[in-house]
């Protein structure tokens, strides 16, 4: 189950990559920026479509080759999953989950039919012409049983959000500190998931003279309020809506429009216009461009005098990617594997990050990451911004004053301080795949691997007998750690190479002589 676990948040990756011009289309387009309203709701409709989106992406991320047919079938058992269960009970909402279930039902419909064949008198329907039509049998079954099971689940959903929602810093604490946690193997993709795509639901209206402690905002407002105090709006009069730990917390404004469109998550709320919504992302802004930069200054500082010019350079680009883009693996496994205990911390950390964030009343999100550029990008629809800066700085100050007394007091391991036997030499990239034949070759072959993918960080593999794989040549040719998981499955942690170097891999014949490759 933990392999499947792991090969069902890789395949959220590719619907999740979306987000980022969704968001800056979005936020471009809003009237204090850019003021282009068709590039505001081309932003929009990405945001709109998410749970399609996860039913494409995930499709093809389960199938076995990546088929666009994969992708069809997911759109076809979205349609008629989503259309069967709400036509059995009309208050059926599967949000995301929707897309998912779809997703997941097209994939392995994919993977049982693409190579199917039928009688002659039916032969225009077999092979991957048939994964659409079953995918769509097996979608209307479970949207038969969705109809009668959901509302049950959707109650227990709700009830979970709403007591995370009010459980104030310990919900923030747990979800913060499981994020980081679940990176090691993968799955944190699945928990964001549902905090930033699920969780809570507010209804889209449109205001006109919006004011806000006798300030005016702009003339046309987009505002994502909770459904039951939707349904009790009048077009053409005043309201004063009020939003939880908001720089307004408190609009009048008149009712143009209550319109159908509904928003769920966090994530999604805060770009659809709840004031109230970023509470469980405002927190990874501190961490990831203050709190694992000031963690790298001090592993570099507290590496050996001659080792500092050799893991400088690496701890320097890594921490950058983070303050800039919010990506974050390529230097959290520079130290996971080597100094657990520092992990901990930052898992720990994290969920602390979040609790401050909220407490000072800050309120920020992001399409992607919480970097700089969606810092920047999303300040004008954040709650004191300036604010969750300076905590940033002060986060910064923590990770780096406790990082250095730990490293130094309890003689942890971190880049530069390994044993000698244990240095990681890193192989040269080469050319024409030649670093890819060298892991291919260090994991046993392609007579040993039964699937290979990647996300962005990371290789995800299956394999035969995991025995083969040799981890310390692996780890010589750059992986920067190995994850294991059950019996077969194995990550190799490489960075943002490891989409080229799975490319690679996979176009490598796989009756191809491996004898002649070099391996450290």
């Amino acid at each position: 189950m933990l392999g499947y676990a792991q090969k069902l948040g890789k395949a959220l990756m590719l619907p999740i990559a979306t987000l980022p011009i969704a968001a800056l289309l979005l936020r471009l387009g809003q009237g204090d920026l850019l003021d282009i309203p068709f590039m505001a709701q081309a932003g929009g409709a990405i945001f709109g479509q998410l749970p399609l989106l996860f039913g494409l992406g995930i499709a093809i991320g389960l199938s076995k080759d990546g088929n666009g047919a994969a992708g069809l079938a997911g759109a076809v058992a979205y349609f008629v999953l989503t259309a069967t269960a709400t036509t059995i009970n009309a208050d059926v909402n599967m949000s995301f989950f929707g897309g998912i279930f779809a997703g997941i039902i097209a994939g392995h419909s994919y993977n049982a039919f693409h190579a199917t064949r039928l009688p002659e008198w039916l032969a225009f329907f077999a092979g991957k012409r048939l994964v659409p039509i079953m995918a769509g049998l097996f979608a209307l079954v479970a949207g038969a049983i969705s109809g009668v099971v959901w509302p049950s689940i959707q109650g227990g959903l709700d009830a979970l959000a709403h007591a995370v929602s009010t459980s104030g810093a310990v919900g923030q604490f747990v979800y913060g500190t499981l994020n980081r946690a679940l990176i090691p193997v993968g799955l944190h993709h699945v928990l964001n998931s549902y905090f930033w795509f699920g969780m809570g639901t507010c209804q889209e209206v449109l205001v006109t003279g919006a004011q806000a402690a006798g300030q005016a905002l702009p003339a046309l407002q987009q505002l994502c309020v909770d459904p039951a105090l939707a349904n009790t709006l009048v077009v053409g009069q005043a309201h004063t809506f009020e939003f939880a730990n908001s720089v307004n917390p408190e609009i009048t404004a008149t009712v143009k429009e209550v319109t159908e469109t509904v928003k769920t998550g966090d994530l999604h709320r805060f770009f659809g216009g709840d004031k109230s919504a970023g509470g469980f992302m405002n927190g990874f802004f501190p961490v990831m461009m203050f709190g694992l930069p000031g963690a790298a200054l001090a592993m570099y500082l507290a590496a050996p005098a001659e080792k500092r010019s050799q893991v400088g350079g690496a701890l320097f680009s890594v921490a950058f990617c983070s303050f800039l883009t919010g990506i974050t693996e390529p230097l959290e496994f520079m130290f996971v594997f080597l100094a657990p205990a520092l992990y901990a911390l930052h898992a720990v950390f994290t969920g602390l990050a979040l609790v401050v964030a909220n407490m000072f009343g800050t309120l920020h999100g992001f399409g992607f990451s919480a970097g700089l550029i969606d810092f920047v990008l999303n300040w004008g629809l954040a709650t004191k911004p300036f604010m969750l800066l300076l905590i940033g700085l002060g986060f910064g100050a923590l990770y780096f004053f406790t990082f250095t007394f730990a490293i130094r007091a309890f003689n942890l391991k971190s880049p530069g301080r390994e044993d000698d036997d244990e240095a990681v030499e890193v192989a040269g990239e080469g050319k024409n795949g030649d670093l890819a034949r060298q892991y291919l070759k260090a994991l046993g072959g392609h007579d040993n691997l039964t699937s290979i993918d990647a996300c962005i960080t990371r290789l995800r593999l299956t394999l035969k007998d995991r025995s083969v794989a040799d981890e310390a040549v692996l780890k010589k040719l750059g992986a920067k750690g190995v994850v294991k998981l059950g019996e077969n499955n194995l990550q190799v942690i490489l960075g943002p190479l490891a989409e080229i170097i799975a490319g690679e891999m996979k176009s490598i014949g796989a009756g191809e002589d491996l004898s002649e490759v070099k391996l450290p």
